[in-house]
């Protein structure tokens, strides 16, 4: 950046106290072209009917995992695997014995498959604090678990009844 001194004619040079204002004319163009175009977007809404799926029941296999997670006194997590409480070490150790016995009952990991392999089902209290379903996810992906899924109650009346 430069600065002026003057026309360079007389005796003493004196510093010019213009300011050059044309970025600042340009940055608040640009600011009033991004809020006219961004200010619509945000206050507009569009009315949408969205379709109504009946809430099927999902069938749950022998070697799914049932978790049931809500929050404990004093900000602590509660998990339990099945009616069992677990601390997440147990949890990732249960896991991992789990997924263990499996490869030895179907004679390796080449006979996996996705009907055969177990998933994680997961029931959360409607107060329980993110982290603490968060974490168990976590923990049961880290064991080897690939399918998890979250277990909710259907408003009345909109449960499918399989035949």
């Amino acid at each position: 950046m430069a600065i002026s001194m003057g026309s360079g004619e007389g005796a003493a040079p004196e510093a010019m106290s213009e300011i050059n204002t044309t970025p600042l004319v340009d940055v608040m163009l640009v600011l009033i072209i991004v809020f006219l175009i961004t200010v619509p977007v945000a206050i507009e809404t569009v009315e949408l009917t969205l379709p109504e799926m009946p809430f099927e029941p999902t069938t749950t296999k022998a070697e799914n995992v049932q978790l049931w997670i809500r929050g404990g006194p004093g900000g602590t997590c509660e998990v339990f695997w099945g009616n069992t409480p677990v601390d997440s070490i147990e949890l990732l150790e249960r896991g991992q014995n789990q997924l263990e016995q499996l490869l030895e009952d179907i004679g390796g990991p080449e006979n996996i498959t996705e009907e055969n392999f177990p998933e994680v089902h997961i029931r959360g209290d409607v107060a329980t604090p993110w982290r603490c379903i968060g974490g168990a996810i976590y923990t049961m992906q880290f064991a080897g678990f690939q399918k998890i899924g979250f277990i909710s109650e259907p408003r009345p009346g909109t449960a499918v009844v399989r035949r």
